[in-house]
């Protein structure tokens, strides 16, 4: 019987207190256990960082909450290369190498598709804050790494305080890659969706509001979840993303905002461990299941 390995981190594995957000992350982790043991599947889960854990005796590594990546970059890169070599991947290497760079909404824009507008500014460059403003029109900015999640080193500037953000941007620059975006009034107006993709369909859909004062949708910084109905328009769009990547992903996110206008642009494509609200629609763990077992064919 093949064995698929659920990848977290190490934080989740045996966690000694279960607060909400560890119980959502376990009751997710069972949902999708369940549904690819009805496949026919074995399951484990480790953390992405377990020396011990042999990779070669799993049939598929399916990477999920690793939610401290970002902040060890180097290593799980290190990481993803050499568990590549010992079983597969999903999403596959290419895809989270790709994705681990939020200059792949430069390669979305290029193939066609509606994003939120960006400025890629290349670490150890010198690049003035005003002056990318001014010559783009933006009066009020979102500044973040390029590499990051959860919000990481994440501002909004409008006014004075971008000109008292200059001096802290050019050591920014000088550690990493960053991203300047005009700020989407929408977020606050009306939120952020969340829409899933298994196997290049379109699964489920939440709608994530900040709290009032803030910009932020997750719920690290006060932010809720709710349900929602998204309209074919912005299914289309989700979908149309997953098309154009290369190899499609097995199963990932797509968040979407909304312009001035109405209209529906992505604000992030996620491919390597989002997180996927099973828990608001548990049937959609055997559409997940079910797209990998159409990858990694029968078993």
């Amino acid at each position: 019987m093949a064995l698929i390995t659920l990848v977290t981190d190490k934080r989740y594995v045996n966690p000694t207190k279960i607060t909400p957000y560890v119980a959502n992350i376990l009751k997710e982790y069972e949902l999708l256990k369940r549904a690819l043991e009805a496949e026919g599947y074995m399951v484990a889960r480790t953390a992405w960082d377990d020396m011990e854990y042999d990779w070669s005796l799993s049939d598929a590594a399916v990477i999920r909450t690793t939610w401290d990546y970002y902040e060890r970059y180097d290593e799980f890169l290190a990481w993803l290369q050499r568990v590549a070599s010992k079983t597969y991947l999903i999403n596959a290497l290419e895809t989270i190498i790709w994705n681990l760079d939020k200059n792949y909404l430069y390669d979305l824009k290029e193939k066609g598709l509606s994003t939120v507008p960006t400025f890629f500014a290349k670490k150890g460059t010198r690049r003035s804050l005003n002056e990318i403003a001014s010559s783009r029109h933006w009066d009020r900015l979102i500044v973040k790494p390029a590499v990051g999640a959860a919000a990481y080193l994440t501002y909004q500037l409008q006014n004075e305080a971008i000109d008292h953000f200059e001096q802290e941007f050019t050591q920014l620059l000088y550690e990493r890659d960053m991203l300047v975006q005009p700020f989407q009034t929408t977020i606050t107006e009306h939120g952020e969706a969340s829409l899933m993709v298994f196997g290049g369909k379109f699964t489920h859909a939440i709608l994530k509001k900040a709290q009032a004062g803030d910009f932020r949708v997750q719920d690290d910084f006060g932010g809720t979840v709710h349900p929602y109905v998204p309209s074919p328009n912005e299914i289309e769009l989700a979908e149309d993303a997953f098309r154009r990547c290369e190899p499609t992903p097995v199963y990932g996110r797509v968040d979407i905002m909304w312009d001035e206008k109405g209209a529906p642009i992505i604000s992030e494509l996620e491919l390597i461990e989002p997180e996927i609200w099973l828990r608001n629609h548990p049937e959609a763990a055997r559409v997940f299941a079910r797209a990998i077992k159409t990858k990694m064919g029968p078993v």
